[in-house]
C-alpha cells in the first residue's frame, strides 16, 4: 500500500535523483598483480613465472607417477617436484593453468616415461637430486631447460632427446 500524499516524509527517506555514470574506459594492464609478460625479454633465472591454479600440477604429477621409470638413486618425491616445476613453467609460458601434457613433456624430456640411456640418467640424477627440499635447486632445474624445449610438443621433445648427441646442449642455450 502506498503512502498517502499528506503523510510527512523524513528528508533522508525522500527519493534521491539518479546519477549518470560515465562510460567505462577500455581495459588495460594497470593493476600491480596483473600478468603482463614481455616475450621479447630474456628469461631471468630464479625469477619464476606466475600462473593460475598451480596446485593442480601436483595432482597431475601424482596421476602420472605410476608410469614413471626411476633409476637407482632417484626418489619419487624429487622427480615429481621437479616435473611439477617444469610443468608450471611451461603452463605459464602459454598463460594458462597446467594440463597433463605439461607433465608428460617434462617427463619425456628427461626420459622418465621409459628406460633411458646411462648418460641421460647420470645427467638428470644431478639435476633432480634434492629438488623437493631446496627451492634454489628447483629454480636451477627449471632455468636449465631452454624456452624452445618447453614450448615443444611431447612428440618433438622425444625427437630433441634422440637427435642431440651432447646432453648438456638439451638444457643450456
Amino acid at each position: 500500500m502506498s503512502q498517502p500524499k499528506f503523510a510527512p516524509i523524513a528528508q533522508g527517506a525522500e527519493i534521491r535523483p539518479h546519477y549518470r555514470l560515465e562510460i567505462p574506459k577500455p581495459w588495460e594492464f594497470s593493476r600491480p598483480a596483473e600478468l603482463a609478460r614481455d616475450y621479447n625479454l630474456a628469461y631471468r633465472p630464479g625469477m619464476g613465472d606466475a600462473g593460475p591454479d598451480q596446485g593442480f600440477a601436483i595432482k597431475l604429477a601424482n596421476r602420472v607417477s605410476g608410469k614413471l621409470v626411476f633409476a637407482e638413486g632417484e626418489t619419487a618425491k624429487d622427480v615429481l617436484s621437479g616435473l611439477t616445476a617444469l610443468a608450471l613453467r611451461r603452463a605459464s609460458l602459454y598463460g594458462r593453468a597446467p594440463v597433463i601434457t605439461d607433465i608428460i613433456l617434462a617427463a619425456k624430456l628427461f626420459g622418465y616415461l621409459e628406460e633411458s640411456r646411462k648418460e641421460l640418467i647420470d645427467y638428470r640424477r644431478k639435476l633432480f637430486f634434492g629438488v623437493s627440499h631446496d627451492h634454489y635447486k628447483e629454480r636451477n632445474l627449471v632455468a636449465s631447460v631452454p624456452e624452445r624445449a618447453m614450448m615443444a610438443t611431447p612428440d618433438t621433445a622425444v625427437d630433441i632427446l634422440s637427435q642431440v648427441q651432447d646432453l648438456s646442449s638439451i638444457t643450456t642455450e
